[in-house]
């Protein structure tokens, strides 16, 4: 059913709620998984047109990513990595198509509808605009 899984992850404990869910799903399905991270702030943002370095945020997410694959391909899991720059709800469309992937899995923080005007909504504007599939789970709160 899935064979190949787009994790979106944030690069903070939101990823400790779906991480383990798609690890065994995945076995389950025998199933590739597709880490991404999309970095946005201003040197992700403008890193072409500006022909900027490399910041060390991305450096950051690129090396959590590493670590994360690493732990899934250790479960036994084909993993592979992507770090995208931009725009994160258009990112996360843009490579879920073209990676043919038959999943995006997502986790929400549980906004509400006032939150999501002034604070935007990636998952709303992924399932406005993709017709894969999605798997979403409310992020578990740490430290109760």
């Amino acid at each position: 059913m899935y064979k190949r899984i787009l994790v979106a992850l944030e690069n903070g404990q939101a990823d400790a709620t779906i991480v383990p869910h798609v690890t065994a799903l995945a076995r389950q399905m025998s199933a590739e998984v597709i880490l991404l991270h999309v970095a946005d702030g201003y040197a992700a943002r403008y890193f072409d047109q500006l022909q900027l370095a490399e910041s060390a945020e991305m450096r950051e997410d690129r090396a959590y990513l590493e670590r994360i694959a690493g732990e899934m391909r250790t479960a036994g899991l084909a993993v592979e990595t992507q770090l995208a720059l931009g725009n994160p709800p258009t990112e996360i469309v843009k490579i879920a198509a073209a990676r043919e992937c038959s999943l995006i899995a997502m986790t929400s923080h549980g906004h509400r509808w006032l939150a999501d005007i002034f604070c935007g909504s990636t998952i709303s504007h992924v399932r406005h605009h993709t017709t894969i599939p999605m798997l979403i789970l409310k992020a578990e709160k740490r430290g109760r």
